[in-house]
């Protein structure tokens, strides 16, 4: 859902034009983000480079008041000769779309295809003549002149919102520039209006970013009254610059949160059931704690056994195992001789034993497991490119949790992705481990024996190593990288941890253990706290090695 046009001027040389055909965040614009490519280029990606490449964009329309821009290509096909094409970008709430159009106005493909049951107003499919979406019930803003925005302020139902009146009755206004203009009630608006057709009517466009608690909320042409001291306002050279800033952290997040929601589904699914089945295990482990009631009856049914004969239901007998030797009941099986009675519940007791045994080892392999899946889900949630997400896919797989599709293409090999690299303030290098695949890599091969090596306690989280190839580690330096492997680990923000502080030549991985599983002695402990806005104080700080 997200396109890269390559462009190239005598004037402004190389450029990158981005189409965003992603619902909530749909724009075209110049960017100079760098974006990482799919493994394999989509369908329609492939197309557009067929009849686009090389081509030349000739004109750019935008009809009138519509969220919509067709961009005019001359372009030569595969027999050489010269044709055009039209990419018409409609960019209308959640029918957003992309479609090329040939030479003689028919439909070549679409980004989303539409037909006659899921739009009834308007099909678009391969073959069918292109045609504008339909126009707005609305007067646009724009196009509507001082003397009738008076008649119908005059004309307004009053007893509504002034900012909802104006996005109902005009088009052309996004909600939050209703609110601004409203900002003074109902006896403001107009001037306010006038206001804003003056701005336009000059061009006097500000790039504008709105940021809450240094997170990007929302961006405008001018500057925004509207939040007050809630939010900061920061102006921009141009609105390209602008929309990089705003969208590619947002837009991240957002996409590797979609990316990774099938993963993340399938490992909660896992654990899951592992929560059930160590549930199950539980109960069988306390009736087979029974087994010394099955010892004791037994005893007592061979001391009594001289007295006893078959098709007796039970028997009274003192019980010499308890003070004062109280009587109780012992049952039997009225088919069974008095040995057959005292052979069956040994052999229970010898069953429940050997489970209590054997359900100890499974439960205790299954909460390593449960440990597993939950730093899987840690990697998840700190995924941050699509790389990240085919290592954890790989390691899934391997591990049995996922299943290739049948007549999948094999994906080609991509580079694997690169531990975090931080610097201390003392200046030292700090590396963090992205994923369990990445952790064992980092632990075990990269790292030195003499490096120092930290994990939070009894908790999922990244490796972190701090090199001491040029000189032991300052107190400083051993303190940030504690707080590093607090924060990216499942500690909630602001929680106090445990964090162990060892040496690499102490971690050791036992055999058939899991990937980023470890075992490691000789440690002291650090007390750490887990900051969220650790990891994004040093986004800028941070680089891929």
């Amino acid at each position: 859902d997200m396109l890269i046009l390559s462009m190239h001027s005598r004037e402004k040389g190389n450029r990158k034009v981005l189409i965003s055909l992603r619902p909530g965040s749909a724009r075209i614009q110049i960017t100079e983000g760098s974006f990482e490519n799919p493994a394999q280029p989509p369908m329609f990606c492939m197309l557009l480079r067929k009849h686009l490449s090389g081509a030349r964009l000739r004109s750019m329309e935008q009809p009138e008041g519509e969220r919509l821009l067709l961009l005019r290509f001359d372009a030569v096909d595969e027999l050489n000769f010269h044709t055009q094409k039209t990419l018409a970008l409609e960019l209308m709430g959640k029918g957003v779309n992309l479609i090329l159009v040939g030479e003689d106005g028919r439909i070549i493909d679409c980004f989303r295809r539409l037909d006659y049951e899921t739009n009834a107003r308007r099909a678009l499919l391969p073959g069918l003549f292109y045609q504008l979406p339909p126009a707005q019930d609305k007067p646009s803003f724009l196009r509507t002149e001082p003397e009738e925005f008076s008649r119908a302020l005059a004309a307004a139902d009053r007893s509504a919102e002034p900012d909802r009146w104006l996005l109902n009755t005009f088009g052309g206004l996004s909600p939050l520039l209703c609110r601004e203009l409203a900002l003074d009630g109902w006896d403001g608006l107009e001037a306010a209006a006038a206001d804003l057709r003056s701005r336009l009517k000059a061009e006097a466009f500000l790039p504008i970013l709105l940021s809450e608690n240094s997170a990007p909320k929302d961006f405008s042409f001018l500057p925004i009254r509207q939040y007050g001291s809630a939010v900061d306002l920061g102006e921009y050279p141009d609105f390209s610059s602008l929309l990089d800033a705003f969208y590619s952290r947002r837009e991240r997040q957002e996409s590797i949160r979609r990316r990774s929601s099938e993963l993340t589904r399938t490992v909660k699914t896992a654990l899951t059931r592992l929560h059930r089945k160590i549930g199950a295990r539980e109960q069988e482990l306390m009736a087979a704690e029974k087994r010394e009631e099955y010892r004791r009856r037994g005893d007592l049914i061979t001391a009594n056994i001289y007295r006893l004969k078959r098709g007796m239901s039970g028997f009274e007998a003192q019980d010499y195992y308890q003070e004062e030797a109280p009587t109780v009941y012992i049952p039997l099986d009225e088919r069974k001789t008095p040995q057959q009675n005292a052979a069956a519940t040994y052999k229970l007791y010898s069953k429940a034993k050997t489970a209590e045994r054997v359900l100890n080892e499974l439960i205790s392999s299954a909460r390593e497991e449960e440990a597993y899946l939950e730093s899987v889900l840690l990697e998840l949630s700190q995924a941050e490119s699509e790389s990240d997400l085919r290592v954890i896919r790989a390691e899934l797989a391997q591990a049995g949790y996922l299943k290739e599709k049948p007549g999948a293409r094999r994906q080609k090999n991509a580079p694997p992705s690169k531990p975090l690299r931080f610097v201390s303030p003392s200046g030292m290098e700090i590396w963090v481990g992205r994923n369990n695949v990445q952790n064992d890599e980092l632990t075990l091969r990269t790292a030195h024996r003499g490096d120092l090596w930290l994990h939070v306690q009894k908790k999922p989280g990244s490796h972190v190593i701090v090199p001491q190839r040029e000189g032991e580690a300052d107190e400083e330096t051993v303190r940030f990288a504690a707080d590093l492997a607090a924060a990216f680990s499942s500690a909630g923000d602001g929680e106090r941890v445990a964090v162990d502080c060892t040496l690499v030549r102490n971690v050791k991985k036992p055999p058939g253990a899991r990937p980023g599983q470890v075992i490691y002695t000789d440690y002291k402990t650090i007390s750490a706290r887990a900051d969220d806005g650790l990891k994004k104080k040093e986004d800028e700080k941070r680089e891929y090695r």
